[in-house]
């Protein structure tokens, strides 16, 4: 979709007239539906006098294309500003332009970001450079118009607002190749723009260019499908087994032919291989040539299965990054803009008022933009007031959305060393619901313990940790502040009765807690871990959640419970409350695949917990988990 597109002639006369931004805002508002912030407009407004003075001095033919705000296929975000025409040789061409209001920015730790000013405050942003090739490689991939007519693009910066300074952190090293495949052009840099611009397009004659990008089918190209392919095949990580199978095949089924909306509901508890389906099935779609997206709330669970899909093949994880995303950016996408859109985690999708999403109902947002969705859900798995997907509200907005729904449940566990009884032990004991085989399982296959000292857990997780090839991990429930520190320096996690202290997870870092090696001295929580796996999980269950022994019922401690907005507007309501926290202790003792080892604050939760073992396990401390290790 695109707002503006006119020749070079016609965009320069509006904004010579003083009417470009307003004529970009009645086109918005026409084709988004809604008005854009008043900053938005001053930033169009600025933007656009620049460029058309370096398109006016560039000597670029007067039929060349504008394009203004082009949504990237499969993204919710937009080009600021594409030129179209033909070189000297009469090659097709198009110059994407990444237009920033920026005055300074520095460098940061973390490959392709850095740190700037934007939207009220200081944040780590992609570098332009990145950003702009990204956009580049998305389009040329997913637009059939650019890579079916051998339309050559070729990306920029233009830092309009921005004096180089010497040395300049943007230009940095650690940046080079980046500013190579897309060179910064800074306030005193006009003439050079102008030059590169009159290399790329300047014999004109754009627009039947400009059509055909515009009018673009969005679909997959077979490089992109070989991309994908050569990922799935031969990674054991996405190998589907007995049920799994024949779950991944009915949906596949079900989305065969797209000739009406529909909404498929996949249920399944933790461990059940959710996820594993969900991106076979978009593997699925892309061999199909659909213009289809992951999505996925959780944005830890989404990268880690990206760097999990891509494995050694780092190179082409630019490639197919862009086919994942987040749940919030589907606010305004016109109807049926997508054939499938595949939710994993869908029960931590938001409501209004969500952190940074503008919209009502991103479970609605979805099933409005696709004319095929699937979720994949777990009512039980809802761990914070603001999450709202659940199989109810699905089937409410797909009925809103007049959305024929199917449904679809898994049952098997391939989690916890296929130990359903432990899964439905854990929720048994922490009095979530009451369950069929709860009483015990085979601990030969899937190990409990309960640990006397958390500094012996966090050994013994260590241990396991070098011999599992970094897949243990160390995870609390949220009953300790974060301080400000974004690098994991802070022992948070504190237990001074055990002498015990450990950080968060970092938090410049927290999409990559779970695969990162020094991760295993770092503590998880709920939003870094759920949806992810691990051979073994060692849990601390801190002063939020307690047994009361004359009761026999858990509770929560309003006041341990640090998580602001996941007690929020939850004070007075403890069933409601309780509810969400022995959620969250459920998801983080599912995590492990062969073991799972709990450390418990409350004395009476530890004798509480160990009364409900049918076996003869018993606390441990490190000395006794070494002997039982002993040949």
């Amino acid at each position: 979709m695109i707002i503006y597109s006119n020749t070079n002639l016609a965009f320069r006369q509006d904004v010579e007239s003083n009417h470009i931004a307003d004529i970009i805002e009645e086109r918005f508002i026409e084709r988004i539906g809604h008005r854009e912030a008043p900053s938005e407009k001053t930033a169009w407004r600025n933007s656009m006098q620049y460029m058309e003075r370096v398109l006016r001095n560039s000597g670029v033919g007067d039929d060349c294309g504008v394009l203004i705000e082009y949504t990237i296929p499969n993204t919710s975000k937009r080009v600021d500003f594409i030129v179209t025409g033909r070189n000297e040789k009469q090659e097709k061409k198009y110059v994407l332009v990444e237009l920033k209001q920026w005055e300074s920015a520095e460098t940061t730790d973390i490959p392709e970001l850095v740190h700037t000013f934007v939207g009220g405050g200081f944040h780590d942003v992609p570098h332009p450079s990145y950003q702009a090739e990204s956009y580049i490689r998305m389009m040329n991939l997913m637009n059939e118009g650019i890579y079916a007519n051998d339309i050559d693009g070729s990306p920029c910066v233009y830092l309009h607002n921005y004096t180089k300074k010497d040395p300049e952190p943007l230009l940095d090293s650690r940046y080079r190749e980046g500013t190579k495949r897309a060179p910064i052009y800074f306030i005193d840099d006009y003439r050079k723009l102008q030059d590169y611009l009159k290399k790329m397009v300047g014999a004109g004659n754009g627009m039947d260019i400009l059509y055909e990008i515009e009018h673009g089918r969005i679909r997959p190209s077979m490089a992109l499908v070989d991309c994908v392919d050569s990922l799935y095949t031969g990674n054991d990580e996405f190998i589907l087994l007995d049920e799994q199978v024949i779950a991944y095949n009915t949906i596949c089924k079900e989305l065969e032919a797209i000739n009406n909306k529909k909404t498929i509901i996949v249920k399944g508890g933790p461990g059940t291989g959710k996820s594993v389906i969900s991106f076979k099935v978009l593997h699925n779609l892309i061999d199909r040539r659909l213009n289809a997206k992951f999505v996925a709330p959780n944005e830890a669970f989404r990268e880690v299965m990206v760097k999990k899909l891509v494995a050694s093949k780092v190179d082409k994880s630019k490639n197919i990054t862009p086919l994942f995303g987040g749940a919030g950016t589907f606010f305004g996408v016109p109807m049926n803009a997508y054939d499938v859109l595949v939710v994993d985690e869908a029960h931590r999708l938001k409501g209004k008022g969500a952190f940074m999403y503008k919209g009502e109902n991103q479970i609605q947002d979805i099933i409005h933009a696709s004319w095929l969705n699937v979720f994949f859900v777990d009512d039980s798995q809802k761990v914070v007031p603001a999450d709202i997907g659940s199989v109810e509200e699905i089937r409410k907005a797909a009925e809103a959305e007049g959305s024929e729904v199917v449904e679809m449940e898994l049952k098997a566990q391939f989690r916890c060393s296929g130990a359903e009884g432990f899964v439905n032990w854990v929720t048994h004991t922490l009095q979530i619901e009451d369950t069929a085989n709860f009483e015990g399982w085979d601990q030969k296959e899937f190990e409990f313990r309960i640990f006397d000292d958390p500094n012996d857990m966090y050994e013994i997780i260590r241990l396991r940790n070098e011999k599992t090839h970094n897949s243990s991990r160390m995870v609390a429930g949220f009953a300790w502040e974060w301080s400000d520190d974004k690098n994991a320096a802070v022992d948070d996690v504190t237990i001074p009765e055990k002498n015990f202290s450990m950080p968060w997870n970092a938090r410049n870092q927290r999409a990559l807690f779970a695969i990162k090696e020094d991760s295993v001295n770092q503590i998880g929580c709920i939003h870094t871990v759920q949806g992810l796996e691990f051979d073994y999980v060692g849990v601390i269950i801190g002063n939020d959640l307690k047994y009361d022994p004359e009761s026999h019922a858990l509770f929560v401690d309003f006041d341990e419970y640090k998580d602001v907005s996941g007690k929020k507007g939850l004070r007075g309501q403890q069933k409601r409350l309780s509810q969400y926290v022995k959620q969250i202790y459920k998801v983080l003792m599912s995590r492990g695949r062969y073991g799972c080892y709990v450390y418990c604050r409350d004395e009476n939760l530890k004798q509480y917990l160990k009364s409900r073992l049918a076996g003869d396990t018993i606390t441990m401390s490190k000395d006794d988990h070494n002997k039982k290790e002993e040949p």
